[in-house]
């Protein structure tokens, strides 16, 4: 595969893609680092060293017209991902307010709960979807508990919830189902939003509706955005992460034993399977000004891709990179991204998938693939196994 003319094929829209981005990556950090892609009508950055400098420069690397390949109508402007400093800035320290009244530190309980019944009735099946009938339990679960929304079957939210971030490969964008199914989300957290108006409750979703620094607060249109975007964060790029991480355990026997020995080592285990094989593949910005890269122009307007699962691959940076090793201590990947836009739910998310991954190991610990062959999500910017087949050895 590592020859010129095959980059040519490489298009943000094609499946093989999804299911396996490596091959290319190495040659796009290889030979074409700064790559015009036809395909998306964007830039791509490979190398971790310029994806991690752009990451940090929202000067020029900005966020404001949308961070996905393909933006979701009416969401640009109004959440973290989707703003610049100062507005970003304003955002994030009022969302952080909120999350410090409602302490994430006592999730790990609930998240046991979850598992553990997740686990019976695994065990009484024997072949399972790891997707469905375990992480989409917890994520879909744990999420609703700290919003205080009412619970909603696991499987299906999961996939409402993918649908609304998903891209149309074949029209090449969003389509008006994808559209229609962000939309659908929004309204029903805009109708939760309203109760908690009337009546708060001890839930995130009234915590951030009530946050206030110096008198400033969130509008209606951010709490509504930045709620659904932790459901999006929560239910879906939380499961694909410990998706994954199962996948990796799995293919990487000795990392599961030495886990099943030392259950202290999950940490490590979380942070490299970030490195390794991350769900957050790809995200956007776009220049505010000219910039010359590995002898191409980029100009103003311009839309670039950071390839954060290129740049974790990167030997430049990490050595023997196509090796998951938890004993590696993976400083600086960007698994939850870097600079202004470092992800705001990283410590709940870790100790969401240390407690679950722990107690799965734990009365589990022996499973393998009933197939490799699964579907992953039509995504242009994430990479999430829609299901996967396990059983109980």
């Amino acid at each position: 595969m590592r020859t010129n003319s095959l980059i040519e094929d490489f298009d943000l829209y094609d499946h093989k893609i999804d299911s396996d981005p490596f091959p290319w990556y190495q040659i796009l950090r290889d030979e074409h680092p700064c790559y015009w892609c036809e395909s998306g009508n964007i830039w791509i950055l490979s190398r971790y060293d310029d994806v991690a400098a752009a990451a940090q420069d929202w000067r020029t690397f900005s966020s404001l017209k949308g961070n996905l390949v393909d933006e979701i109508p009416g969401r640009s402007g109004g959440t973290l991902g989707t703003t610049d400093p100062p507005r970003h800035d304003r955002l994030r320290a009022l969302a952080q307010a909120a999350f410090l009244k409602k302490n994430l530190d006592h999730v790990v309980e609930p998240t046991l709960q979850l598992a553990d019944k997740a686990i019976d009735n695994i065990k009484a099946k024997g072949s399972f979807d790891f997707v469905a009938d375990f992480s989409s339990e917890i994520t879909v679960g744990i999420i609703f508990q700290l919003l205080g929304l009412p619970p909603r079957n696991s499987a299906e939210m999961r996939n409402k919830v993918v649908l609304s971030i998903s891209t149309d490969k074949k029209a090449r964008g969003r389509n008006a189902e994808l559209d229609a199914a962000f939309a659908n989300l929004s309204q029903m957290i805009s109708d939760e939003v309203a109760v908690r108006r009337q009546t708060p409750r001890d839930d995130l979703i009234t915590k951030l509706a009530e946050a206030e620094i110096d008198g400033d607060r969130l509008t209606e249109r951010e709490v509504v955005l930045t709620t659904s975007m932790f459901v999006v964060a929560g239910v879906e790029s939380l499961s694909s992460f410990m998706s994954i991480l199962a996948l990796n355990l799995h293919d990487f026997t000795e990392a599961r034993q030495s886990l099943q020995i030392d259950p202290a080592r999950m940490m490590p285990a979380i942070d490299e399977s970030l490195r390794y094989n991350t769900s957050a593949q790809r995200f956007k910005r776009v220049l505010t000004r000219d910039l010359d890269l590995h002898g191409k122009t980029m100009r103003e307007g311009d839309g670039v891709v950071l390839a954060y699962g290129a740049a974790n691959r990167d030997e430049r940076k990490f050595e023997n990179p196509d090796v998951y090793d938890i004993a590696r201590n993976p400083q600086g990947h960007l698994g939850f991204g870097m600079g202004k836009h470092f992800c705001i739910g990283n410590h709940f998310s870790r100790l969401v998938t240390e407690a679950a991954m722990n107690r799965f190991l734990e009365r589990i610990p022996s499973f393998g693939m009933q197939t490799r062959e699964f579907d992953w999500v039509s995504s242009s910017n994430f990479r999430s196994p829609m299901t996967l087949p396990f059983k109980i050895n």
